[in-house]
């Protein structure tokens, strides 16, 4: 497996807040706003992050990790690899997350840490009204 960057994806109270303090944080605009979401999408650090905007209470600010991967077969043969030692929760083929088409796996640490390894089909950046906005469906 080689992976293109680290993708880390927290529930926050206020995406603009966030963004505005994400932005000054790491000096430049992000990749992606959209109503209760944001991602920026950083070469360094090799890092993708996305903002959700949920109500933060009892289980924290982080909503899930992932890890992007260049194409579908990456996919594919960490779940391979996985399936095996039945670490594979769900998969997910061209599906609409995050306000993107993806194709993933879903794995949990013994903590009920959601972990992703996904690859992004379409970006969708064009398209305003993508349909399912919400991340992590299996968190």
């Amino acid at each position: 497996m080689t992976a293109a960057k680290t993708h880390l994806s927290l529930n926050v109270a206020d995406v603009q807040k966030s963004v505005d303090w994400y932005r000054g944080f790491f000096g430049t605009e992000p990749h992606k706003v959209r109503e209760g979401y944001a991602n920026f999408d950083l070469e360094n650090p090799a890092l993708k992050l996305a903002l959700n905007e949920s109500k933060v209470c009892c289980q924290g600010v982080l909503n899930h990790l992932g890890i992007l991967v260049e194409t579908a077969e990456e996919v594919e043969a960490m779940k391979t690899r996985l399936e095996p030692l039945g670490m594979v929760d769900s998969t997910e083929t061209e599906e609409v997350c995050c306000h993107a088409r993806q194709t993933k796996l879903w794995a949990k640490d013994p903590d009920g840490n959601m972990w992703e390894v996904y690859t992004i089909v379409d970006d969708m950046l064009e398209d305003e009204a993508a349909g399912n906005s919400s991340c992590c469906a299996n968190c």
